[in-house]
């Protein structure tokens, strides 16, 4: 038998910021600047910011604060947070995720992605991911999750329906559509209205870029929802393949 140490180090994979779910909102150009602004790949991104950079990026370019006011706000001078901003500014340009579609375009591609992926239809899954395709996952230790990004369509979307076959049918799992970080996304529960997982999709280029799949309850105990045991599931799931 594993020890629970054991178990612990197979769940840990890369860190994801906490999931915000974002409401709708009839201005379009505010809606645009949701998406660039909070999208979970933009707050991976921040992250290879130095505290400095991040803080003054975010203060500048996201809160639109004058340099003045930002430079009382970190303690330097107003010189030295021109230099700090310019190449936070850079870098970012540089790896920015690029959202490409419209918001409907976007929604009604995410639609038919979750239909797919509740569906198990392989061929429509993989139809709508891009060919290099990224999954990313959190676990925190605490839920099974992959141990490092995985990437290419059919990888990525075999993936995804053995994660849904075992949680619908040991789970009773259902797709509850939500937006994440200004993207589409969605909540999965299980038969108990617990909260298994919240997915975000990144699309561009008329295909899904990069899946995003968060199962570190500690993440998600602040969404108001009893948080699901994933890998209770997921064992019951496993022992009953190994009997049959």
């Amino acid at each position: 038998m594993r020890s629970a140490r054991a178990r612990r180090e197979r769940y840990v994979g890369e860190w994801l910021p906490e999931p915000l779910l974002t409401n709708d909102d009839a201005d379009p150009a505010h809606q645009a600047e949701m998406a660039d602004s909070l999208s979970l790949a933009l707050l991976v991104l921040l992250e290879s910011l130095s505290p400095e950079q991040r803080a003054v990026f975010l203060l500048r370019d996201v809160f639109d604060y004058p340099y003045e006011r930002i430079a009382q706000i970190v303690s330097r001078s107003e010189v030295a947070v021109r230099q700090l901003a310019s190449p936070a500014r850079r870098s970012v340009e540089e790896q920015r995720p690029r959202f490409e579609a419209s918001r409907a375009q976007r929604e009604r591609l995410a639609d038919r992605f979750f239909a797919a992926v509740e569906e198990g239809d392989l061929g429509e899954l993989e139809s709508l991911l891009a060919s290099e395709v990224e999954l990313h996952g959190d676990g925190g230790g605490k839920a099974p999750a992959i141990a490092r990004p995985l990437q290419g369509r059919n990888r990525v979307a075999q993936l995804l329906l053995a994660w849904w076959r075992a949680a619908t049918r040991f789970g009773g799992a259902t797709v509850r559509r939500v937006e994440v970080n200004g993207q589409p996304g969605a909540m999965t529960l299980d038969s108990d209205g617990r909260l298994i997982s919240v997915i975000a999709v990144d699309i561009a280029g008329g295909h899904i870029e990069r899946v995003t799949s968060l199962v570190n309850p500690d993440k998600l105990d602040h969404l108001g929802l009893p948080v699901a045991d994933l890998g209770a599931l997921l064992r019951a799931a496993s022992s009953q393949t190994d009997q049959t």
